[in-house]
């Protein structure tokens, strides 16, 4: 039997982030519309732009780049539009302007496939990373990386294998079950990406599919960055949170959301 959508009224459907309670001050925030977090007792920030900050290390998190993708899928004769690896490394290069951090993780799946090894994708990712020399780069090294291989010495970006720590939290590519299924506040808490967590939200004759923040007990499933990525809409547990983002602001859904959410 389908899973009956729940049914969401105008004042109880998705918030702004900001009105969560939070100790952080409006000027204590990296950038607009950021949302702070604790993870195993770090510090965090969730950012509209699909990533996650770090301050204390000063680290930068993205997750499923997926650049190369358009040229993968025409190297197998699939007619699709050019421009998706530019519009994604411009995005990136906002935020490292924005943020200067010291560190720049990937996590997971930062080339699409072998295709994007003899692609113009590359060639665009070298000359982005000759721009940010003294930032650090990591590659935590995803299903997508294992195909593609790691990005060539040009590129200046170190590729390792999940899990990658850091304090309390664990950086991977895919989700680790034993970890998430912890009870909250369980360590090494786990950053992850690869299942494009995205929201359905439907209103009347209307919809709106977003990506989504997803947390859950001991893990944190960071929406896809690259331009030119699918999404999975993720059906959460009674005490998973999914916070929302239209690429300016963040929204949290109401406890228990699912992936397809009836907005009445």
């Amino acid at each position: 039997m389908p899973q009956q959508e729940p049914a969401l009224s105008h004042s109880d459907g998705p918030r702004p982030a900001s009105s969560l309670q939070s100790d952080a001050q409006p000027d204590s925030l990296p950038l607009d519309g950021a949302f702070p977090v604790t993870l195993s007792g770090v510090a965090a920030c969730l950012l509209p732009q699909r990533a996650v900050w770090l301050p204390q290390r000063r680290a930068l998190l993205v997750a499923d780049v997926h650049l190369g993708k358009a040229a993968s899928f025409r190297a197998l004769g699939v007619p699709v539009p050019g421009g998706t690896t530019a519009a994604t490394l411009a995005r990136l290069d906002t935020l490292v302007q924005s943020l200067a951090p010291d560190l720049l993780v990937v996590l997971g799946d930062l080339l699409h496939g072998p295709a994007a090894q003899r692609a113009a994708a590359v060639r665009a990712l070298a000359r982005w990373r000759a721009t940010h020399a003294r930032v650090d780069m990591v590659l935590v090294r995803g299903n997508h990386d294992d195909r593609a291989g790691d990005p060539p010495p040009e590129c200046g970006i170190r590729a390792l294998d999940a899990p990658w720590p850091i304090g309390p939290l664990s950086l991977c590519h895919a989700p680790d079950d034993r970890v998430a299924s912890r009870p909250s506040g369980a360590s090494p808490h786990v950053l992850c990406g690869h299942l494009h967590p995205v929201v359905r939200l439907r209103g009347r004759g209307d919809a709106l599919r977003l990506p989504c923040f997803w947390l859950r007990p001991g893990c944190t499933v960071l929406p896809a960055f690259g331009d030119f990525t699918g999404g999975a809409p993720v059906v959460a547990e009674r005490h998973d949170v999914l916070v929302l983002t239209d690429g300016t602001r963040l929204y949290r859904l109401p406890g228990g959301g699912r992936g397809d959410t009836t907005a009445t």
